[in-house]
């Protein structure tokens, strides 16, 4: 549903998926939005993870699968996004992930799209990829703060969704969110403010102490730390 929410999730899967290409795309990317879609158009095969900005206008042929992490703010979009794969008499599959207190959205789309669609069983044996994504974190706060910024961009879409009947903020299991998204803390943020979250462990390090892999940007950090004291 976000740029914050794209550049956190392709950078994970790029460590946690060997051997298929990954690539990112999201409306920040003014310049390099052509040549990214250009060059995913030409693979033999890979993933993209991106934004509503390719939801619609636009042609990669034999998508095999199109994943929806959020469901889609608005009805109409959620049936551009299943149109780019089965193109031209090829077929494919779309899946939106829904938590059980949105399940009434099934029902909303088959009235408003004529668009019907079946349960698929939870798949077993999944991998946890979690603790190694927090490792991820730990390691790089490149990585730590692109997850905090893609929470806070993630709850703040969701508290927009033109379906608010359906996707209800304040019924939104915060704790299990910051789990999903392997945080190592809960962020400040308005939504948050006054609410406590025993199902959450924070990490036990001060986070303050994670420094970025990237030197020159670690550089800058330590510079403005020793300016603010």
């Amino acid at each position: 549903s976000t740029c914050a929410c794209v550049e956190y999730y392709g950078k994970a899967l790029e460590s946690l998926i060997k051997q298929v290409k990954i690539m990112s795309i999201h409306g920040k990317m003014k310049h390099k939005r052509n040549k990214i879609f250009t060059e995913f158009r030409k693979l033999p095969g890979g993933i993209l993870v991106c934004t509503d900005v390719m939801a619609r206008g636009i042609d990669i042929p034999e998508v095999h699968w199109v994943l929806q992490y959020d469901p889609p703010s608005s009805a109409s979009a959620f049936v551009h996004r299943c149109g780019r794969t089965a193109r031209i008499g090829n077929v494919g599959s779309a899946l939106v992930f829904l938590l059980p207190m949105e399940e009434s959205y099934v029902n909303f789309l088959s009235i408003n799209q004529k668009c019907p669609m079946q349960e698929m069983k939870p798949q077993t044996n999944v991998l946890d990829l979690l603790p190694k994504l927090k490792s991820m974190a730990l390691a790089d706060r490149a990585v730590f703060e692109k997850g905090m910024k893609a929470f806070v961009s993630y709850v703040q879409a969701y508290a927009k969704h033109e379906c608010n009947l359906i996707f209800r903020i304040k019924d939104l299991d915060f704790a299990s969110l910051a789990r999903g998204f392997a945080l190592l803390k809960m962020p400040k943020m308005p939504e948050l403010r006054g609410k406590s979250f025993p199902d959450f462990t924070p990490v036990t390090v001060n986070t303050d102490s994670i420094s970025f892999k990237d030197k020159n940007r670690e550089k800058q950090r330590q510079k403005k730390l020793e300016e603010q004291r």
